[in-house]
Parts: C-alpha cells; structure tokens; sequence
C-alpha cells in the first residue's frame, strides 16, 4: 500500500475556474435585500391631520371627510402616537398646531396632493367613477341641472356630484374636480377656461313689457335689484346710453332667483343676466326689452387644478358644457357643435 503525499494530490487537481470559484462563494450569502420598504404612518391619518389642521377644528375637518369628530380625533391620536409627538394642543373650546404640527402640515399637504395629482394623471383612465362640480347656485339651477340629463345619457358611468357652497375652492383638497364660477379671470394657481360672457338686459314679465318703450318709461316702474350685485343696474344704464336713469329706486333681493320669481309675477323690471336668464326668456315668462342686450366685463369660467384638464372625466365635461353653451348662443336645445369654450385661459401662476 502507498501512501501520496497531501501535496502531490494537490498538484494532481486541476485548476478550476475562476468564474466557478466565485459562484460557490456566492452560494455561501443570501441574496441581497431588496430596498427599504417606506417608512410611512397610517395614510388615513395624514388626510385626517391635514382636513384638521386646515380648520383647525375636529369638528370641521369631519363635517368635510364625512366623519364624526371622534373618528378624526382618534385618527390623529394614532398620527401622534406613531409619530411620537404632540401635533396639536388641545385646549377646552380649541386646537392650535404645536412647533411639530406646523412644520408637518405643510409638507404632509403637498405630499397629499403629489398623490392626487398622479392619480388623476394615470394614462389611460375612462370617465367613470365619480366628478365633482362646484357650481354657483345660479348657474347651475338655472342653467346647468335642466341640462344635466343629457351629460349623463352622454357618460352613464360617470356620476356627478354638485357642491353650490359658496367658498373659494382649493384643488385638489377640497375634493372637487372642477368648479364653475362668474367673473373676470385671473385666479391664480388655476387653469380657467372662459366658458361664456356675460350680457345684462332688462326683464318683465309680458304685461308689463308692453308699457315699456324706452328707458324714460323705467321711471314709472319698480327696479328689481339684487344684492350682492348692486352694480348691475348703473352698468347697463351707462352701457345704454340711460345714464340720468336714478337706479336707486326699487326693492331688493339677497338671490337672483327671487328677483326673476317677482319679474315673473310682474312686481316689476328685473335685470337679467343672460345665459342665467335665458329659460325664462324661452319659455315666455319673461320678455327681454329696452333694446339689445349690453356684453359686460365678466363671464362664466371652468376652474380647475392645472393640467387636470388630462383626466377623462374633465376633458369629457370640459367638452360637453362648450357644446351645450354653444346650443344656447345658437338659440337651439345645444345638442352640437363645439364652440362656447373661449380661448382665453388663465395659466397658473
């Protein structure tokens, strides 16, 4: 029996490869991990903490989340607990944001809506689901609900939410997609699209419209005014050429809707604002009179955050409402056409 030195069975191996010597080391390790997963509190509880820290209010931030005060109470709670520090010093009729919570709201602000905007900006997306109008109450009961059927057999799948609170709207966070408001543009941080101009024109109901040849015969009528709009009547006198004209005069309403309601019943001469004027002009309850009507300054405008103007659903309403304005300047039902949008748009600042 012979016995081979360790060394000359050493010498009898052959080499192995270089790229196989490493692969057997690397079978020694465990893959890699894969990246850290986000930090991240309960989502839920940022959108709690932010509504709150708006309003600074729990009982506010519910009534706009549609929850009880005690729901976002607790959510909050479980934000401070994660967090480890207090975001709010509650006091006995009161909350105030802590150093903490005004360093973290605005941050947790924007980064709520860098999540809204990327998933309203998802490529791709049909109208469906849900969009929400805010609207002024005016506009959309005069004019927009009569026509609303028709957006809907348009787009079944799309269901719309009408808000006609007035107050100024904040995209995305007050969770409205789009808003329709009257006046002259220049709203910052919001794309707007002139949707129509505005003309003032003396209304009444046909009786009396047949006592009425000219300004002058306006001295012998009751002036209808409105408001929160005291203006209108001296800005049609002076666009009419009736500047002597004393529109003083007159009983008052705090709605226009109340104002055209007593033009109806012939309490006297209201002014109108066409398109919100116009059904009651086609259905003959009212009569336009006093000569053409006067273009104004201000219009109707479509708010809404910039470049949301890319989601189906805004485009798709965006697009139906210049077609429907366009029927109503055409004098038809607003069934075609694709006029009524101005090009005027306010960019955002």
């Amino acid at each position: 029996m012979s016995v081979v030195h360790p060394r000359a069975v050493e010498k009898r191996l052959p080499p192995r490869p270089f790229a196989a010597t490493l692969g057997r080391v690397a079978d020694c390790f465990p893959d890699p991990p894969p990246a850290m997963a986000y930090r991240l509190p309960p989502l839920n509880t940022l959108r709690l903490f932010e509504a709150a820290g708006r309003h600074l209010s729990f009982k506010l931030a519910a009534e706009e989340l549609n929850l009880t005060p005690s729901a976002v109470s607790h959510g909050i709670q479980t934000l401070e607990d994660w967090l480890g520090v207090p975001l709010f010093a509650r006091g006995h009729r009161a909350i105030t944001l802590t150093a903490a919570g005004h360093a973290y709201l605005p941050r947790v602000r924007d980064a709520l809506e860098l999540i809204a905007g990327a998933t309203e900006a998802v490529p791709g997306r049909r109208p469906s689901g849900r969009l929400a109008v805010s609207v002024a109450p005016s506009f959309g009961l005069r004019w927009l609900i009569p026509r609303l059927s028709r957006f809907q057999a348009r787009h079944p799948d799309l269901d719309v939410t009408l808000d006609t609170a007035h107050r100024q709207v904040e995209f995305p966070r007050d969770d409205v997609d789009v808003a329709i408001r009257r006046g002259r543009g220049g709203w910052p941080g919001v794309e707007a699209v002139r949707l129509v101009g505005e003309d003032l024109v003396p209304v009444c109901a046909p009786a009396l419209a047949a006592t009425l040849a000219s300004a002058a015969d306006l001295e012998r009528a009751i002036l209808l005014h409105v408001v929160s709009v005291p203006e209108d009547w001296d800005a049609w006198a002076a666009l009419s050429g009736a500047a002597g004209l004393d529109t003083r005069r007159g009983l008052r309403f705090d709605t226009i809707h109340m104002a055209l309601e007593a033009a109806v019943q012939g309490l006297g001469v209201a002014m109108g604002r066409l398109p919100i004027v116009q059904p009651d002009i086609d259905a003959g309850r009212l009569v336009p009179v006093l000569g053409p009507p006067r273009a104004c300054a201000a219009g109707y405008w479509l708010l809404s955050a910039p470049d949301a103007g890319r989601r189906p659903a805004i485009a798709a309403f965006r697009r139906w409402i210049g077609e429907e304005l366009a029927g109503t300047a055409a004098g038809d039902d607003g069934d075609g056409g694709n006029g009524g949008v101005g090009e005027a748009r306010q960019r955002p600042l």
